[in-house]
């Protein structure tokens, strides 16, 4: 036997997929189509107690209009209630199963009302200006925990892009940018103004300072091979002490003339690098010749096949570093991150003039999103809302409107009682 309160073509099963909340409130539904229900049928067995053992009496006139106006009540919201989902008595009545047969149209409407009244780039903007969105996150982002959690996943992220570029793809393009650069660069002038950069501030003392120690240590640590070399290049004839004392001679007269050089910043060596090296350096930037030379180089170079295999060796390396420096904490990538996170937090809360900037791109941002992307806000909800099932979309709104609703069906009862009390009442006195 159907009841009231549960109309016989009512989903037999919940839906796939039932939440914690989505029990919770069939629990509370059932209950309150209990109590709807109970009421309803309470008012009847009075009703029927009345007709079957009421007496004369003035007051069961009363009583009568009542529990009739009170069943009339709860009957017209129990119908009206369960035609909002289904048919009610699985009775075909027109206007019936509403939820069922207007989804389409129902998500059509609220995808025009999400476009045209709840996303439109007024009401975003206010939103956005009313959330202060700007110093809440400046305050964050200056937390130097909250900074360094920013900075995780910076790095992570850009591990994540690196991984999903194609390397042969990388290669290629670091490649196509360093053959560009090289054919759109004469190589003679440029190293003729690096060189003469180099002189005009002296920095070339401290490699030729640097070269001179390295010449001297050499040849005090090669002097036994050295002597040996010597003693194979001389003439056999000449005795072994002669080429003894020459060969201490030489080394000597060597390691004298490279110290002196060292010391003195004025020594005529040093002045006669500095007059060839400015020489060299004119003659790059204006000698036909060189230049001519300068471009063979270069093109020799791009010939060779090692362009590529460097370009490769170079994004191999950064990859690599960067996926070891995303995974420590303490690497210089995750510090400097965090570090330069925190201080843009710190001066957007220090600096009102930049932080009204960044509100203002902040507003102008999401006013175009929500300009230029309504329409397919709009058709996203009414898509999605087409995509539902009939049946399970009216159970999931039952179950989110369904105890209220059942709250209808009761005051429907009670409200009709005492309309019906009411209107006997003046019958009466009239």
């Amino acid at each position: 036997m159907t009841s009231l309160g549960t109309p016989p073509d009512a989903p037999a099963a919940p839906p796939r997929f039932e939440t914690a909340a989505d029990r919770l409130r069939r629990q509370l539904l059932a209950r309150g189509r209990r109590q709807a229900t109970g009421l309803l049928v309470a008012v009847a067995a009075v009703f029927v107690a009345l007709q079957l053992w009421g007496e004369d009496a003035t007051w069961v006139g009363y009583a009568e209009a009542a529990v009739e106006a009170g069943m009339v009540g709860g009957l017209a919201d129990w119908f009206a209630v369960v035609a909002l989902f289904r048919h009610p008595l699985r009775l075909p009545i027109p206007h019936t199963a509403i939820i069922v047969t207007r989804k389409d149209q129902f998500g059509r409407t609220l995808g025009n009302f999400v476009q045209t009244s709840l996303l439109t780039p007024d009401v975003v903007a206010e939103r956005v200006r009313g959330a202060r969105l700007v110093p809440r996150v400046a305050a964050w982002m200056a937390e130097p925990d909250n900074a360094a959690r920013v900075a995780r996943h910076a790095a992570d992220a850009a591990v994540t892009a690196a991984d999903l570029l194609r390397d042969d793809e990388v290669h290629r393009a670091l490649e196509d940018v360093a053959r560009r650069r090289l054919e759109t660069t004469p190589l003679a002038p440029v190293a003729g103004r690096a060189l003469q950069a180099m002189t005009e501030h002296g920095r070339h003392h401290e490699l030729l300072d640097v070269v001179l120690r390295a010449v001297d240590r050499f040849l005090a640590e090669n002097r036994a091979s050295l002597r040996a070399r010597f003693g194979t290049e001389s003439p056999w004839w000449l005795p072994g002490a002669a080429e003894d004392r020459i060969f201490d001679r030489l080394f000597e007269g060597a390691r004298t003339v490279l110290r002196e050089v060292a010391r003195d910043p004025d020594h005529e060596l040093r002045r006669d690098v500095d007059a060839r090296l400015r020489r060299l350096s004119e003659d790059l930037q204006s000698d036909p010749a060189l230049r001519a030379r300068g471009e063979e180089l270069k093109r020799e170079l791009l010939a060779q096949p090692e362009l590529r295999a460097w370009a490769a060796s170079v994004w191999d390396d950064v990859k690599a570093g960067l996926r070891t420096q995303a995974a420590d904490p303490g690497s210089p990538l995750r510090r400097r991150l965090a570090d330069t996170i925190a201080a843009l937090g710190r001066r957007l809360l220090d600096d009102p003039v930049l932080a009204a900037r960044v509100e203002d791109a902040v507003e102008s941002g999401v006013r175009y999103v929500a300009d230029q992307f309504s329409d397919e806000i709009g058709g996203m909800v009414s898509g999605t809302v087409s995509r539902w099932d009939g049946r399970e979309t009216a159970d999931r709104l039952e179950l989110l409107l369904g105890p209220d609703l059942q709250f209808i069906r009761i005051n429907g009862t009670v409200v009709g009682s005492l309309a019906g009390l009411a209107i006997h009442a003046a019958g009466q006195v009239l």
